[in-house]
């Protein structure tokens, strides 16, 4: 072998063991890429088989409480279309009455019943145990209990009278803690149930004119996450739902009372139909999950503030953990335009009143 060709295998040769150290990162990264992939493939497979099993509509007891109007009233339309006997709750009972007129007109079969009974459920916890009984005594123990009487209220923190801060303590947070605590006995005992808390929107963000509203609405999600960890031995599943603004009575109230920031913010996700609100909330409780939003915008929600709280499935859980960066970054630009709102508003009623003296 001659000096020229030897050289040449010698640099053919330290290119060759060279290009392999060049390539090995990019190797590794496939190899370690195939692995996720793989991995997620098998926990979309195994992941059914952690889910709750479903709740079957069909025959089952289902308490609505806040049932004569709005979210509950179409909740208890949708749940009735499947199947389940109702109980309805609410304090007017002449909403009440009406309210069953229209739940009965949804009905799929003649053995379907609904029931009305006019009790505050956020006032006795004696009265809220006796109508529970009452309920269960003429159509069975309760599968499902939604518990979604509540009221809301808008306005600036130090406008607002402080015995408003306690009524919607007790209505929004105490109406939900008693028909729960009456349920939950019996459901041990079955071992099984489904329990929903219909909290809002503005139980996961605090917005300009709900200091009186929202931490009504978020005391919902720490009970829920509580009675969750205690629940689940037990085959009762919470669901947490969290609607956007919706078209309902509540909400008519509302906007009487919400100051011009609270309702400029509020425009930029728009009103949700009840109907709506009711498909995807029963689903998600009969499935047994914990969250239940509407919309894009409730999606983004409950992926960024899902802090620790539970998940059904695994898949559930990957998503909320890809998704975070990409929501906390659009959530920025969100609260930076609703902070510009408060801003314009404040300037604008400055000016104005400025303007007056000088008349």
């Amino acid at each position: 072998m001659s000096y020229e060709e030897g050289l040449s295998s010698t640099i053919t040769d330290w290119l060759f063991f060279n290009s392999w150290w060049l390539l090995l990162p990019f190797i590794m990264l496939l190899v370690v890429a195939a692995f996720i992939v793989a991995f997620v493939l098998l926990l979309y497979m195994i992941s059914p088989l952690i889910s709750p099993k479903p709740l079957k509509l069909n025959g089952a007891h289902v308490v609505v409480t806040g049932g004569s109007s709005g979210i509950g009233k179409s909740i208890a339309m949708e749940c009735y279309r499947q199947g389940a006997f109702i109980t309805l709750v609410a304090r007017d009972e002449s909403k009440l009455v009406q309210a069953k007129k229209e739940v009965e007109k949804c009905a799929i079969n003649d053995k379907q019943v609904v029931l009305c009974i006019s009790v505050d459920v956020s006032k006795d916890y004696g009265q809220v145990e006796s109508v529970i009984k009452q309920c269960q005594e003429k159509l069975g123990p309760v599968d499902m209990l939604v518990n979604c009487a509540g009221t809301s209220f808008s306005g600036k923190f130090e406008e607002v009278e402080v015995e408003r801060f306690r009524s919607l303590m007790e209505v929004n947070y105490l109406g939900s803690v008693y028909p729960t605590r009456a349920v939950i006995p019996t459901m041990k005992e079955r071992r099984m149930g489904r329990i929903m808390f219909v909290s809002s929107q503005a139980g996961q963000i605090g917005l300009f004119g709900y200091t009186a509203y929202s931490p009504s609405k978020f005391a919902l999600r720490g009970l829920a996450e509580s009675l969750q960890m205690e629940m689940k031995p037990y085959n009762i599943y919470v669901t947490i739902a969290y609607p956007p603004d919706t078209d309902t009575p509540g909400l008519a109230e509302e906007n009487r009372t919400k100051p011009l920031e609270t309702r400029l913010i509020s425009e930029t996700s728009g009103v949700t139909q009840p109907e709506q609100v009711a498909k995807i909330v029963v689903k998600d409780a009969v499935q047994g999950n914990f969250n239940s939003s509407v919309g894009p915008d409730g999606y983004m929600l409950s992926a960024l503030t899902c802090g620790m709280s539970p998940v059904t499935s695994i898949t559930e859980g990957l998503q909320q953990i890809v998704t975070m960066g990409l929501f906390r970054t659009v959530a920025l630009f969100y609260l930076g335009s609703f902070d510009s709102i408060v801003r314009r508003c404040m300037i604008e009623r400055e000016q104005s009143k400025a303007a007056d003296k000088r008349e």
